[in-house]
C-alpha cells in the first residue's frame, strides 16, 4: 500500500494529483531559490502564512504556504512523505475528493496556527500540515473504516504518526499547531470523504506479478528445500526501516 512498485511512467498516470503537487514544490523551488527571480521572490512574499497580515484580510495566506518550501530539503522531505502515503489515498478517494482533503487539512493547519498561536509576526509555509492531514484520513480508517486498510498498514500509520508527533514537540523551528490542526483538519474530513471509498489496490501490474510469482512457485518442485537468503528473510524490515527514518526526517523538517 506504501511501497511504491510503480514505473515513473505508471505514477504519473495513476497518481496524477500527487505527481502535480510534487512537481509544484519543485517548481516553485526553483523559481524562488535557484534562479531567484525577482516575480518569485516576492510571490514567496505575497504566499507566506503571517498572521499579523491574516488579520489584516490577507486570507489568502491560509491557503499559499501548503505549496511553498523554505529550501531545497524541505521540498524534498515533504515530496517524499507525499509520494509515499499520497498515492494510495488518491486511489481510493479519487482526485477530486483528494483534492478536497488535501485542500482543507492544510488551510486548517493554517487556520489553526492563524488562531491559536500568540505571536502576530509569526510565519511560516510548508505543505506539513496538509500531509498530517493525510495521516488523520488513514487514522479515521484505523478506527472505524477498518476494511479499508489491513493491520500491517495500520501499525505503520500509528507508529510514523506517533514518532512525528513526538518529533514536532522535539525539534526546534516546527510549527506543531500546523500539524496538529492539520491532523485534526484530514481527520475531520474522513467521514465524508471515505463513504464510497474501496480498499487501495495495484491495480493490473500488481495482479500480473503475483499471478506470475505463484505460477513459478507452483512448478518448482524443490521450493522447500531452497534456503531463503538473510536479505530475503530480513529485506522488508530494512526497507521499512529506513522508509520510517526518512518520514520522520521529513515530517520533523516541519513548516518553518
Amino acid at each position: 500500500m506504501f511501497l511504491r512498485t510503480e514505473s515513473f511512467k505508471e505514477f504519473l498516470k495513476f497518481y496524477p494529483v500527487v505527481s502535480f503537487l510534487v512537481g509544484l514544490h519543485f517548481f516553485l523551488w526553483i523559481l524562488i531559490d535557484v534562479l531567484g527571480l525577482g516575480f518569485a521572490r516576492d510571490l514567496e512574499s505575497f504566499g507566506v502564512g503571517v498572521n499579523l497580515f491574516i488579520l489584516q484580510g490577507e486570507y489568502w495566506r491560509l491557503v499559499t504556504p501548503i505549496f511553498l518550501h523554505s529550501g531545497f530539503t524541505h521540498a524534498l522531505f515533504n515530496s517524499f512523505s507525499l509520494v509515499l502515503f499520497g498515492p494510495a489515498l488518491e486511489q481510493m478517494l479519487g482526485k477530486g475528493k483528494f483534492i478536497v482533503m488535501y485542500l482543507a487539512a492544510g488551510i486548517f493547519g493554517n487556520f489553526g496556527t492563524f488562531i491559536v498561536d500568540p505571536d502576530a509576526y509569526y510565519a511560516h509555509l510548508g505543505a506539513s500540515g496538509a500531509i498530517f492531514g493525510i495521516f488523520g484520513v488513514y487514522v479515521y480508517m484505523v478506527l472505524f473504516r477498518k476494511h479499508l486498510i489491513d493491520q500491517a498498514n495500520s501499525q505503520i500509520i500509528m507508529v510514523i504518526l506517533i514518532l512525528g508527533l513526538f518529533m514536532s514537540f522535539t525539534r526546534p523551528n516546527i510549527n506543531i499547531l500546523g500539524h496538529i490542526f492539520g491532523l485534526i483538519g484530514g481527520f475531520a474530513v474522513a467521514p465524508l470523504l471515505l463513504r464510497r471509498a474501496r480498499p487501495f489496490s495495484i491495480w493490473q501490474v500488481r495482479a500480473q506479478r503475483t499471478s506470475s510469482t505463484r505460477s513459478d512457485i507452483s512448478f518448482d518442485p524443490n521450493r522447500w528445500n531452497q534456503k531463503k537468503l538473510p536479505i530475503k528473510k530480513y529485506g522488508k524490515y530494512i526497507i521499512w526501516g529506513l522508509i520510517i527514518f526518512l518520514v520522520l526526517v521529513a515530517l520533523a523538517s516541519g513548516s518553518f
